[in-house]
């Protein structure tokens, strides 16, 4: 039988004819393979067909519907407007799309341009942490890699197959539930009672947990405990059994949505692996900004937010469960002893070894806000002095230092924060000045243990300025010793000598070191001083009820 004469603008690409189905049934085994390569071109070509069909003659239209080929140009390539659309193709394995490079290059792969699409949205240099991982899948079934646990199929005991299959389940059921809500809402009224559909729903709900069984079988036990052995903590715990199938089906529903929603936002760019994923906390009745990582368990440390009380500081993943939390939580303040207190301004001493749990949270707290910080576990050998501040609510925290319990290097403050809602109210200077009076106490001379973060250095130096100043206004003698101002006032004398330089009130004169008194920075500070008037942001020693610890 003669083939069809091919009509002007009928070729798909140039590159082969579309005929009848008739034409197909009778042809070889060459014309065969021809037309499998056409079917690959369909897609692309029925949407050049639907975009371009609008501008073309009536007589193209009409040979273009019947030959299902996108029209040509007299050089008989599609239209240039439309040759870079990325049309994928049905059999492809991944999203790929065909440029007019591709086009143009012919059948030399050496010519051909690299494919992106794919490789934009995963970074095969990641790896999921779960032990044994090849990174391949989805938790959600829809994904071909994952880089965290939350989307780990291998972590919550399941395979890719598994997933894929519970996503197909997961849309019917969906599909099924808009089908039976959209037929609902169009006879529903305001305080309509429960459908029949609902009230079936949910005695089948009731028959599924009365099914549940009432505990775990020896062998269960035995399977759960070897899991556990096996694995620790680098695999979900089996679940299977402990509650009912629904009630099961329900969590699994609400692991696939947040790795979701996680993985959403890392293609989005919001967040990264390995990077600070707590950008704000809930604290109290402030909403505060993270600056930088902590090292919070995974499962927390991958929210967007975290929920802290601030009486115990245990840390949440929502605002129900702090709320539930904070209804019977019966902190109201630190733990340990209340060393000081005038006024709404309180002080508690907390030993790291009798309130383990309460100071490792405070150091997670505090790492999101100071950059140098190393300490989070270790907590034992450390006394942690808390600052709050008092109302018909309780005790707030305002901040805190830790400091060795035996230093030999005399360092009176291992790790010092002021909470960010707190800052530059003089809250900070004050924590200083309570180090330093619990030196004098001890007769010690303290400094600060290095490195310090920047505010924390911006601070330092203004409270070592302003007890200098201080000192030399109210020195009546004519020699100035350096000795006998790290005595008076327990500063450390390598602190002193730097702030002297800072200030440009040291200088070498015949061999000697001499402290030269500026009497016009003094009275700039005592201008200061005056116009500040009498705050309660000072320390007041008489205040002050503690006695050194002895062989802590």
């Amino acid at each position: 039988m003669p083939r069809r004469k091919r009509t002007a603008g009928s070729s798909s690409d140039g590159t082969a004819d579309s005929d009848d189905s008739g034409d197909h049934e009778k042809t070889d085994s060459s014309h065969s393979e021809a037309s499998q390569r056409n079917n690959t071109r369909l897609t692309r070509a029925s949407l050049r067909l639907s975009q371009s069909s609008q501008d073309a003659p009536p007589d193209v239209k009409q040979a273009a519907e019947r030959d299902e080929s996108p029209p040509r140009t007299p050089t008989g390539n599609a239209p240039s407007s439309e040759s870079d659309i990325d049309i994928s193709s049905p059999n492809a394995s991944h999203d790929e799309s065909v440029t007019k490079d591709q086009k143009d290059s012919g059948s030399d792969p050496s010519r051909r341009p690299k494919r992106r699409r794919f490789h934009e949205s995963y970074n095969f240099n990641m790896k999921c942490p779960t032990p044994g991982c090849n990174s391949l899948g989805h938790l959600t079934g829809k994904h071909e890699r994952h880089f965290s646990i939350s989307g780990c199929p291998l972590y919550h005991n399941l395979s890719v197959d598994e997933c894929k299959v519970k996503a197909i389940e997961r849309e019917k059921q969906e599909e099924e539930r808009s089908q039976g809500q959209n037929e609902e809402n169009r006879h529903a009224t305001r305080h309509q009672a429960p459908t029949q559909r609902q009230v079936r729903y949910k005695e089948k709900v009731v028959e599924m947990r009365k099914r549940r069984d009432s505990g775990l079988t020896k062998d269960q036990k035995e399977k759960y405990m070897e899991h556990r052995q096996t694995h620790g903590t680098t695999r979900e715990p089996l679940l299977e059994n402990i509650t009912s199938d629904y009630d099961l089906e329900l969590f699994r529903k609400a692991q696939a949505r947040a790795a979701e929603d996680l993985e959403k936002l890392r293609l989005q760019g919001q967040i990264t692996e390995g990077s600070n994923m707590i950008k704000t906390i809930l604290f109290g009745r402030y909403e505060l900004d993270t600056w930088y990582h902590s090292p919070y368990p995974e499962e927390y440390a991958r929210l967007g937010r975290l929920y802290i009380c601030e009486f115990c500081l245990k840390y949440m993943k929502s605002q129900t469960i702090l709320r539930r939390h904070m209804a019977k939580c019966v902190w109201k303040h630190p733990p340990g002893d209340e060393v000081y207190r005038k006024g709404a301004i309180s002080v508690f001493e907390v030993d790291g070894k009798k309130n383990k749990i309460y100071c490792q949270n405070l150091c997670l707290l505090a790492k999101l806000f100071l950059d140098h910080k190393t300490l989070y576990y270790d907590v034992e050998p450390f006394l942690f002095y808390v600052m709050t501040e008092a109302d018909n609510t309780g005790c707030h925290l305002v901040g805190y230092f830790s400091k060795e319990k035996n230093s030999f290097l005399n360092y009176n403050v291992s790790c010092i924060l002021t909470m960010p809602q707190y800052m530059r109210q003089g809250y900070g200077k004050m924590l200083i000045d309570f180090s330093y009076l619990l030196s004098k106490v001890e007769e010690r001379v303290g400094s600060p243990e290095r490195p310090l973060s920047d505010l924390g250095l911006i601070s330092y130096r203004s409270y070592w300025k302003e007890v200098l100043l201080r000192y030399m206004y109210n020195f009546k003698g004519k020699e100035i010793s350096i000795k006998e101002i790290s005595q008076e006032t327990a500063v450390n004398p390598v602190d002193i000598v730097s702030t002297l330089q800072s200030l440009q009130m040291l200088k070498y004169w015949k061999g000697k070191h001499l402290v030269l008194k500026r009497q016009d920075l003094i009275d700039e500070w005592k201008a200061k001083e005056t116009k500040r008037g009498n705050n309660n942001k000072t320390i007041d020693p008489s205040s002050l009820k503690w006695t050194p610890p002895k062989g802590t």
